[in-house]
């Protein structure tokens, strides 16, 4: 893309970190527009935070460029944290709870 040598440059603001309502109104006072591939409807999106953009922040870029930013998924999205989940190995033993605790008693049994 040929840019005109009279285009602006500006500076691309820190997104990473801000709810999305925030990076929209960061990039607007900035003149930058803001695309997020992992939301379609990122235009309603409110706070989600962001975890990474494209370019990185401080690089320069013409007025009016796009800047692309990604949002952590929240808990309801698949993301959960949970990790990869492979068998252990060894295979824990059977019995389960069961085979860890005792039988309960009389609650009212005195030791002595």
């Amino acid at each position: 893309m040929r840019i005109p040598p009279e285009t602006p440059e500006v500076r691309v603001p820190r997104l990473v970190g801000l709810m999305a309502a925030d990076a929209r109104e960061a990039a607007a006072r900035l003149g930058v527009l803001l695309a997020a591939p992992d939301r379609p409807d990122f235009h309603r999106t409110v706070v989600d935070h962001v975890v990474r953009q494209y370019p990185s922040p401080g690089a320069e870029v013409p007025l009016g460029a796009v800047v692309t930013v990604w949002f952590d998924r929240g808990g309801g999205e698949g993301g959960g944290g949970a990790g990869v989940r492979e068998p252990r190995l060894p295979k824990p033993p059977p019995g389960g709870l069961r085979r860890e605790l005792a039988e309960p008693g009389d609650a009212f049994e005195v030791l002595g």
